[in-house]
């Protein structure tokens, strides 16, 4: 940026706050200060924010996570980085057609005006990204390579079609994965979710568990919560699987056990619904159709209820009129169906501890099955008939044989190895973590590139005429099928094999597919013959910062690091985890007042006054006083109202636009709230009158730069002569040197900008100790304070800085002016205050010079007078002196410090 912008004559801030903020988002796109250049020799940094779905318009919510990323960009720009900053839209999906469906819109009108709205968004907001990188997911010569991907995996066997049982929405008319499942309801519409057996697509993932896990250890930028979950929802267990004969066919049926020490204490074994045994023995059941009725009601459990993690719920069951044998004993145990085990842990089958497992006991009681205790506390022996509850803690074999005495844990491995001598039972490792369901029947998603041949089966499609494209004339609206398979146009293929007659798959790809790669896309956007080119991708990846919500930990980012991996295997990238640290935002929530009886939000003028419950203030709405306490009665029902603080979100109506905001304050002051409202990993209350406070300083810093840009411009950078300056001044030097410190620390460190934010606005407010600037070296002061501050704050609120900088006599953006340095010796205070204390009570407080020496400061303590007075008719026997702090006098009357 060679000159400076033309401007308009400079007046109060609050009148021109719109005209700075075009201006200089205007001088940054010609300047092209976000502008990645690949040939830079200056150290790169990849700063990335989760790419949003454009849906609809973005709220304040949203701002929190882009404005933390454009910061943190910004700064590293300051810093001499080359910064690859870019942004696209996660566009394919259900959140875009459902939205479409709602609106009567065609998906792709409703995408794309959503983008322009959202970047428009952006571009206000001050948020600067590399637009030359933009991408679109639903844009062909995007999902042209994410077809190009499904193909990988499919000639390394990585993607297979199946049949299983799946969870289904009957409102979206689509599969969920698990994780779309939150306590039984579609994450999506919140209808309740049932069970529907389909054949589909799925990506090996669990191929990758182990590589999964134990690569969480070389994270080290990732928080221990996000590794936690990643591990938990891979679930990866070690123990045994254990064949249990079935008389009755001739069969051994497999079971998966942590606890194989348990082996001897088996009295049931229990199967899930979906268990292929389940079905053969139904079929000679005398209550079939009981049995029957009992399988289908379970199938309709969410499996956050059946596997326990959903809170209490019955444990039920039927037997099946058959029986296994306990390869251990010879004891013949009962075969029942229950609703707590699942197909998609272990093998399905589980035995029926009652004694050493919760579930299992609470099975048992109801049921009055035998309970047999197998592992006695140390030191105590229970009993099956008076326990309350089930032990299942580690101690002392019992009824257990020849292993009867053995401490568990060295029995477990003793069993384990007696099993695998009798060919019973051997070591295994089983993982929670299901194969990647990536089929979606709905129309708005990436056509899945294979065709079907009677002649030659699942053909794909060859790379040449890939992007399969999705046609735009289709009836999207849900019917339970895919809406493709109604397209004969698209159905109709050509086997690329045998050149006869083919019809093409019509399930399109789940979304996380799209965003599982989309990070190396960025890279170079518009190339059509490869998905990025490998020489990039080890340049710039890993990511250096991603940027995104925590709710991701268990979906995409599982997913973008599988994809990863596989395409490290593939040698196309040298790196095996994508992100190199990552930051979880916070959400802004917001308190709303809502109706206990119709649980809708409630306004104010929806209400009738009634005294707060909490102070007896009345009122309606957020009692002014407590305002944690809703006051009023909803006047459509009359039941009392609460105040409830929810995440903001589109589908709760409980978002606040920032447009109001940035007509009213501008997109600074928004940004300086955000960032400031607490540590950004933190959650966060959002108040419609929060913004007033950071507006108010930024018209003082405007203010206080205006006032003295004259006095500054050309003074010279730093003072000749530091040790004459007046008191005042000399402490303004201290806290601007001290300040860039902090901020700069922060900066590299947690990110916590509001600490920041609060360093930068207590130098401003040092200023004000200052009755007059004109001293000799004055001047000098006040430009290196004034000019760190434009810098210091110019991630945060880059208008303002920029216009504070070009203020101050500047011709060139801040952004490639040089970001502050700092002097050590600048930092330290002449002056420092010592507490003196007599037998550990304070007796007087020194105001000394900070250089002083040791010897120096027990002489001048011991002269004070307050202190020669507290040690009258006392004898010292020992001075000891904390530097710059503490001096404690030790004496031998304890009544002198009295």
């Amino acid at each position: 940026m060679e000159q400076q912008p033309e401007r308009p004559p400079r007046n109060d801030y609050r009148a021109n706050f719109k005209a700075i903020e075009e201006r200089w988002q205007k001088a940054w796109e010609d300047d092209k200060i976000f502008k990645m250049d690949e040939k830079s020799s200056k150290p790169k940094y990849y700063c990335l924010n989760m790419f949003p779905y454009p849906s609809g318009t973005l709220h304040v919510g949203h701002a929190r996570n882009y404005i933390i990323g454009d910061a943190v960009a910004r700064y590293k720009i300051i810093r001499g980085y080359n910064v690859l900053m870019p942004m696209g839209w996660d566009a394919f999906g259900l959140p875009a057609e459902n939205a479409a469906i709602k609106d009567g819109i065609h998906p792709r009108e409703h995408t794309v005006e959503n983008i322009a709205q959202m970047k428009t968004q952006f571009l206000r907001w001050g948020v600067g990204y590399d637009w030359d990188r933009e991408i679109s997911t639903c844009d062909p010569s995007y999902y042209k390579w994410t077809q190009w991907l499904f193909l990988q995996l499919l000639k390394r066997d990585l993607a297979y079609r199946a049949s299983g049982a799946v969870n289904w929405c009957p409102s979206c008319m689509t599969v969920l994965a698990n994780e779309q499942v939150i306590e039984g309801q579609c994450e999506r519409c919140g209808t309740r979710v049932g069970v529907k057996d389909l054949e589909q697509w799925y990506f090996k993932i669990t191929d990758h568990a182990d590589r999964l896990v134990d690569d969480l250890d070389t994270l080290d930028g990732w928080t221990d919560r996000v590794k936690v979950l990643q591990e938990n929802w891979i679930g990866r267990s070690e123990g045994a699987e254990i064949s249990f004969p079935l008389p009755e066919t001739g069969e051994t049926v497999p079971c998966f056990t942590t606890r194989p020490d348990t082996i001897f204490g088996v009295t049931f074994f229990a199967l899930a619904v979906e268990h292929p045994l389940v079905t053969r023995l139904a079929d000679k059941h005398t209550k079939k159709d009981e049995l029957i009725d009992f399988i289908v009601k379970v199938k309709a459990q969410h499996v956050a209820l059946r596997s326990g993690t959903g809170g209490d719920y019955e444990k039920e069951g039927m037997s099946l009129n058959a029986h296994v044998v306990n390869p251990m004993t010879g004891a013949k145990v009962p075969i029942w169906v229950v609703n707590y085990a699942l197909m998609d842990y272990g093998t399905g089958a589980v035995m029926g501890v009652p004694a050493h497992d919760q579930r299992d006991f609470e099975f048992a009681k109801k049921y009055k099955l035998p309970i047999k205790v197998v592992i006695n506390p140390k030191g105590k022996e229970l009993d099956g008939e008076t326990i309350t509850e089930a032990y299942e803690g580690d101690g002392v074999q019992a009824n257990s044989g020849a292993f009867g005495g053995l401490p568990n844990r060295f029995a477990m491995k003793k069993i384990s190895e007696a099993m695998k001598e009798k060919g019973v039972g051997k070591e295994s490792v089983h993982y929670r973590i299901r194969d990647w369901l990536i089929s979606r029947q709905r129309y708005w998603g990436a056509p899945i590139p294979v065709v079907y041949c009677e002649k030659d089966g699942i053909v794909p499609v060859p790379d040449k005429e890939l992007p399969v494209l999705l046609p735009d004339q289709v009836d999207y609206r849900p019917t339970g099928a895919s809406p493709l398979a109604a397209n004969m146009e698209f159905l109709s293929a050509t086997c690329p094999v045998c050149k006869g007659r083919a019809r093409r798959e019509t399930d399109t790809m789940d979304t996380f597919v799209d965003s599982a790669w989309y990070f190396l896309r960025y890279l170079n956007p518009r190339d059509e013959r490869k998905p990025f080119h490998s020489d990039l991708a080890s340049k710039w990846l890993p990511v250096d910062r991603y940027i995104g919500g925590a709710e991701h930990a268990t979906k995409h980012l599982i997913y973008a690091r599988f994809i990863t991996k596989v395409l490290y295997d593939l040698q196309l990238v040298e790196f095996e985890e994508p992100f190199a640290n990552l930051f979880n935002q916070g959400l802004i929530c917001k308190l709303s007042v809502k109706c206990t009886n119709c649980k809708a939000y409630v306004e104010n003028d929806e209400l009738e006054s009634t005294p707060c419950p909490q102070c007896g203030k009345e009122g309606v709405g957020l009692c002014p006083d407590c305002r944690n306490v809703a006051a009023g009665k909803c006047k459509s029902c009359g039941k009392e109202v609460v105040a409830v603080l929810e995440k903001m979100s589109k589908s709760k109506g409980n978002v606040v636009s920032p447009d109001p905001i940035l007509d009213t304050f501008g997109a600074d002051t928004m940004r300086l709230y955000i960032l400031f409202i607490g540590p950004p990993e933190v959650d966060a209350e959002w108040t419609d009158d929060g913004v007033l406070g950071p507006n108010r300083f930024l018209n003082r810093l405007w203010e206080v730069v205006h006032s003295n840009a004259e006095r500054v411009v050309g003074a010279p950078a730093a003072p000749a002569k530091p040790a004459e300056l007046p008191d005042a001044i000399r402490a303004v030097r201290r806290k601007t040197h001290a300040t860039v410190k902090d901020v700069t620390e922060t900066m590299e460190g947690d990110l916590h900008f509001n600490t920041a934010i609060s360093k930068v606005m207590e130098l401003v407010n040092e200023l004000k100790g200052v009755e007059s600037w004109d001293v000799p070296d004055g001047p000098a002061v006040l430009r290196e304070a004034l000019e760190a501050i434009a810098r210091l704050m110019s991630p945060f609120i880059p208008h303002l800085s920029e216009e504070l900088w070009s203020m101050l006599g500047h011709k060139v953006s801040v952004f490639r002016a040089p970001w502050p340095t700092f002097d050590e010796k600048a930092m330290v205070a002449e002056e420092i205050e010592v507490v003196v204390q007599v037998n550990g009570k304070v007796r007087a407080k020194l105001t000394v010079d900070a250089a002083i020496d040791e010897e120096t400061l027990k002489a001048t303590a011991l002269a004070d007078e307050k202190v020669k007075k507290a040690l009258e008719g006392a004898t010292v026997k020992n001075v000891v002196v904390v530097p710059r702090r503490l001096v404690n006098i030790v004496v031998d009357k304890p009544e002198a410090a009295e």
